[in-house]
């Protein structure tokens, strides 16, 4: 089998396609064959060892794979060769062949693609456990959405609007601003590009406030980060609901006395880790995405497919923030 390989720090430009063996399935384990790989920011994060998990050398990067399952380990039951599922894994996933957990596998409904359904648990499962789970988001409340125009930012739209919230797209440019609404975002602002100095930050947050309006945003999905955090948290609602879900653009700093003055939270989002320590909890999830996507409330946005060998230009074009909607590396 092909694998793009990480076989040393850095960026990138460093990845290699090689020629390996397949793997073989353990005791609790499948082997996929995959058929697509979504590309999210860990994936820029783990090649840099910047991410949380440092997988051993050599490995290929990508977690979240669409595939056919080509055998089964020990013990296996819940599936056989030949069903379609969706993996979820630290790395590996940009492979033609990869070694998952029979448990964090998940049946693809019959009508989804592959290259959708590649796109679908990190940055839904992400989203949908960001604002029902760690914020409780509810009817008629305003969500703020940074980076709404990337793949966790326009699922948390579709997920917002999805629960009956007044959705405001925050985006870097007036493309982005109108891909976002298309995707269900009831209002939006395009913010300049950082850093900022102390009258750029002011400014920036004047303009979350204007748009989010007199109340301010009861819930703030932030998977930006930066400067853009803390003009963001200025414009929350009185005992609104911060959600830190990433730090593209650097990790953010917060001034305390922002949090007292609006009895406001801060709440980290660490999906990665609640699928494992609440497995029965995001199952439970899964499930509603899988019934909202049927549904047609939510639907992964494949913007751009690289094929397997590209693959570090798809990581690279995502570290850019260029990507409106989903990035995924084709194996065919």
């Amino acid at each position: 089998m092909k694998a793009m390989l990480s076989r040393r720090v850095g960026g990138p430009e460093t990845l290699e396609l090689e020629e390996l063996p397949d793997p073989k399935p353990g005791p609790g384990e499948v082997l996929l064959a995959v058929k697509a790989c979504g590309v999210n920011y860990p994936d820029v994060l783990i090649i840099e060892d910047r991410y949380q998990f440092k997988p051993p050398r050599p490995f290929a990067p990508g977690g979240e794979v669409a595939g056919v399952i080509d055998s089964v380990g020990p013990g296996v039951t819940q599936f056989k060769p030949g069903d379609r599922v969706i993996g979820s894994t630290i790395s590996g996933g940009m492979a033609e062949k990869l070694v998952v957990e029979a448990n964090l596998c998940i049946a693809m409904p019959a009508a989804m693609p592959f290259d959708e359904a590649s796109a679908l648990v990190l940055t839904y499962g992400t989203s949908i456990y960001a604002l029902k789970d760690r914020a409780k988001l509810e009817k008629g409340e305003t969500l703020l959405v940074l980076g709404a125009a990337g793949g966790v930012g326009v699922s948390a739209v579709e997920l917002g609007k999805a629960y009956g919230a007044r959705v405001i797209a925050a985006v870097s440019s007036p493309d982005k601003l109108a891909f976002a609404k298309q995707h269900g975002a009831d209002d939006g602002v395009v913010y300049p590009p950082g850093p900022f100095d102390k009258a750029g930050a002011k400014a920036l947050a004047d303009i979350f406030k204007k748009a989010c309006g007199e109340n301010g945003a009861d819930v703030i999905y932030d998977p930006v980060g930066g400067d853009y955090s803390e003009a963001a948290l200025r414009a929350i609602a009185w005992e609104g609901r911060f959600l830190v879900v990433g730090f593209p653009a650097g990790i953010a700093k917060l001034p305390l006395n922002l949090t007292l003055l609006k009895s406001c939270q801060v709440v980290g989002v660490f999906w990665g880790a609640f699928t494992r320590r609440d497995p029965a909890g995001n199952a439970a999830n899964i499930a509603e995405l899988m019934q909202l996507y049927a549904r047609g409330a939510i639907k992964p946005v494949v913007s751009e497919r690289f094929p397997l060998a590209r693959a570090g230009e798809a990581i690279a074009r995502l570290a850019a923030r260029k990507a409106m909607g989903k990035i995924v590396v084709t194996m065919e």
